[in-house]
């Protein structure tokens, strides 16, 4: 690869805030995780639902810190795969596809559905949607973020609140 490859990459740090426009889901926390393939989101509930000759998957956000989280969704079931998880054990999981927003661009995003509630990020961004875009900084955290804000704060005219949109 040359350095102007290279070059054209965003740097993205250690952690970070998501959104999943088509979830209804912002500023999710995530950590980026390279040695992790596949990205995740954490759920519970999961039900398959066959609804006129297709397969859904039902499941449900939860997440007590962040009330906007906490909803069921419904989407098309994209695969079924064998993921092995944190602690090297192979699950079965869900694969949806959906969109995340980085750096103020939609990408297209896979994620499997587990249980992340013993881990302290319910987002985990995997090499599959790092390769080729993104240059993992550890030093760095929520570039997209500020990135975001600083953005929506510059598109504000006149505002006179404390700056900090949630």
């Amino acid at each position: 690869m040359s350095a102007m490859e290279k070059k054209q990459r965003l740097v993205i740090g250690r952690k970070d805030k998501v959104d999943f426009p088509k979830l209804g889901l912002y500023d999710i926390d995530a950590k980026v995780d390279t040695g992790a393939y596949t990205s995740s989101i954490h759920c519970r509930d999961l039900r398959v639902i066959d609804k006129g000759g297709e397969r859904y998957i039902r499941f449900s956000l939860i997440n007590p810190s962040q009330p906007f989280y906490n909803k069921v969704i419904k989407r098309p079931i994209y695969a079924k795969r064998s993921v092995k998880n944190s602690f090297g054990q192979i699950d079965k999981r869900y694969i949806i596809k959906t969109q995340i927003s980085l750096f103020g661009e939609r990408l297209d995003i896979e994620l499997s559905l587990t249980d992340r509630s013993k881990m302290d990020y319910p987002v985990l961004l995997g090499r599959k949607l790092l390769n080729k875009r993104f240059v993992v900084d550890v030093s760095q955290s929520d570039l997209s973020y500020r990135q975001k804000n600083k953005t929506s704060a510059s598109k504000v005219k006149g505002h006179k609140g404390s700056g900090k949109f949630q």
